[in-house]
């Protein structure tokens, strides 16, 4: 536990969601972040980018205090511990959430954020601050008390009730606050709900809203159970599997690539992108993530939308999408907030959804044919699809593009882009090859996967430098190659490989075991992911299993205290930088914890085959 920032870094934030929205909780017990009713919708709640423009619920000890934060086990239910000379307290923080079943039967709001107090030990005093402040500051409030109703509050469309078993103080714009001294054993509870064309359910405050926390965490629990993974660092990958939960959008299958908007990736600079969107660059890895875990509902609804999106605009596909599978708006400057710490400008919407992105291809064909294994079929829908970004590449690959880390520069012929259009043709191949893709044209899509193979080999391969490089016939570096073994282009193990990983390490060695995706001037933070592809590498044959393991537990410190894990990494504070929480990187621990599981396997059933049995495992 340590003393609360007033500013809290980001690492010092948590989550919770409804697998519609997300909302985000520092450890001053301060809700910070919320946009309702879903992910990329206008904010209630924007501290977290504007401290006081922005909007916050903060239930918080005015006297000082000690915090920490864990989620209940297996579950996206946050309890903060708070510690002061006088006594202790934990506060409960969910979005309910129940099974379609239960909903059926029951009445239930269409979201809520639920808030329980209890004083545990001693007293303890709080003060609570509830300050809405709409669609990111931009629009006010009708508000009225409406007796034991609650505080009802009325903009863009929405409703929203506040109930509380304490008395709170309100005015006209919606605020309301309430100065609570507690003994042990007291608990308040609080409720916010949201209703939009439906008629507003006010659930109960009493000791009901018990039930509400029971029933959630049952529902987790139950989800958490499915998982098929027994392997190392288990509680780790939980940990992820749970927050890819939470970025996962339940009425369409899409995932978001992270839950909020222009969390720096360097203080003070204007690296600042809203994430609230879908990015095919993440489809094959988080497939694999899904299907190696377990997840095999949530992997048909992924693939699902994916398809779905992707089949609008073939034969070119967009970069990234919105929840339903439709453009990304575009950029826009919210110039009336500051930033987080200054940071910015706070941006709404991503220019990048109008780039042209080459890896894309290569994605969604990898993310279909992972599925078709698995399922055994795809319907001719699919079939149909996966032909047309087959013959797209087949006539495109050749052509410069932004490259996966969406350079808003000239284009370029990047390896990763040309790496990927490989990946796509080889992948069609195959599943023709097992008659789950009928109609493949099979001389012309030989011809330039070999001729696509021929020019990687040729021109992305730098003698002097013993790597491949980040573009061809160029100089430069770039995480993203340690990924050419990942796609089956050439093994781990390779002379080629094993140097190209080397100077991968030497070139954007960031420190303690973090790797700059690439060289900048400025430089970024660290880039999270990239670490995980290192440990995938090691444990794929480029390295041994311990040197996998070793790198995996470095980058385990970088988790935040509740394992959540942000984009990038400040390798001179260790701080969290960039969205959180981000499913590429919590993709990647998964993805490298999936590595080194199917390692160990190998290395025991090799064993098994030899005289004298089984080696002795080594601890994770």
């Amino acid at each position: 536990m340590v003393f609360a920032d007033r500013i809290p870094r980001i690492q010092d934030y948590a989550a919770i969601g409804d697998c519609r929205s997300l909302a985000l909780i520092s450890k001053r017990g301060s809700l910070d972040w919320l946009c309702w009713p879903h992910f990329d919708s206008g904010s209630l709640f924007a501290a977290l980018l504007s401290r006081y423009r922005g909007g916050h619920w903060s239930i918080t000890p005015p006297e000082p205090f000690r915090s920490d934060q864990h989620y209940m086990p297996a579950t996206n239910i946050l309890q903060t511990h708070f510690a002061s000379p006088s006594g202790r307290a934990v506060l409960t923080d969910l979005m309910p959430i129940s099974s379609e079943e239960f909903k059926h039967g029951h009445l239930v709001p269409d979201q809520e954020i639920l808030r329980e107090l209890h004083c545990t030990d001693g007293e303890m005093l709080f003060e609570v601050e509830f300050r809405p402040r709409p669609d990111f500051a931009r629009r006010g409030v009708e508000a009225e008390v409406r007796g034991s109703l609650g505080l009802r509050i009325a903009c863009c469309g929405e409703i929203f009730w506040l109930r509380s078993s304490v008395p709170l103080q309100v005015d006209g714009e919606g605020n309301a606050a309430a100065q609570l001294h507690l003994r042990s054993g007291d608990i308040v509870r609080f409720s916010l709900t949201r209703a939009g064309e439906a008629p507003a359910v006010l659930p109960s405050v009493s000791e009901e809203a018990r039930e509400r926390i029971e029933r959630s965490a049952r529902w987790w629990r139950q989800w958490s159970g499915q998982s098929l993974y027994h392997g190392p660092y288990r509680s780790e990958v939980e940990r992820s599997a749970l927050a890819l939960k939470l970025l996962a959008f339940a009425p369409s299958g899409a995932i978001v690539a992270a839950g909020t908007t222009s969390l720096p990736e360097r203080l003070h600079d204007s690296l600042n992108w809203d994430y609230r969107f879908c990015w095919l660059r993440d489809s094959s890895l988080t497939m694999r993530a899904l299907l190696g875990l377990g997840y095999v509902d949530e992997a048909t609804s992924f693939i699902s939308w994916l398809l779905h999106a992707t089949r609008l605009d073939q034969p070119r596909l967009r970069v990234l999408y919105d929840l339903w599978g439709r453009s990304a708006p575009r950029e826009r400057v919210l110039s009336h907030f500051e930033g987080y710490r200054g940071s910015c400008p706070v941006r709404l919407g991503n220019s990048a959804r109008s780039q042209f992105q080459l890896d894309t291809y290569g994605e969604v064909v990898e993310a279909a044919a992972l599925f078709a294994e698995r399922a055994g079929s795809l319907d001719r829908v699919a079939q149909k699809a996966l032909l047309r970004l087959g013959n797209y590449v087949a006539r495109h690959w050749n052509e410069p593009d932004r490259g996966m880390w969406e350079s808003r520069a000239a284009g370029k012929n990047h390896t990763h882009s040309r790496l990927m259009c490989w990946t796509a043709l080889d992948r069609l191949l195959h599943l023709a090859d097992r008659g789950l893709v009928r109609g493949v044209p099979r001389d012309r899509l030989v011809l330039e996967r070999e001729r696509i193979r021929r020019q990687i080999e040729e021109r992305a391969w730098n003698a002097r430098l013993q790597s491949y490089t980040k573009t061809l016939d160029g100089d430069q570096l770039d995480a993203s190659l340690l990924r050419i073994a990942w796609h089956e282009f050439e093994p781990a193990d390779s002379p080629r490989m094993r140097a190209t990983a080397q100077a991968v390490r030497d070139r954007l060695r960031a420190g303690n075991g973090l790797l700059f995706r690439d060289r900048r001037n400025p430089q970024d933070g660290a880039f999270g992911a990239c670490s995980y592809w290192a440990v995938e590498f090691l444990a794929r044959g480029g390295g041994t299993v311990e040197e996998a393991h070793a790198l995996f537990r470095q980058m385990l410190r970088f988790s935040t205290p509740v394992g959540l894990l942000s984009e990038e990494i400040d390798p001179s504070t260790g701080d969290a930088l960039g969205n959180i929480p981000q499913a590429f990187t919590h993709v990647g621990l998964i993805g490298a914890a999936l590595a080194i599981e199917e390692a160990e396997e190998a290395r025991r059933s090799a064993a098994r085959r030899e005289p004298g049995g089984e080696p002795e495992e080594k601890a994770a």
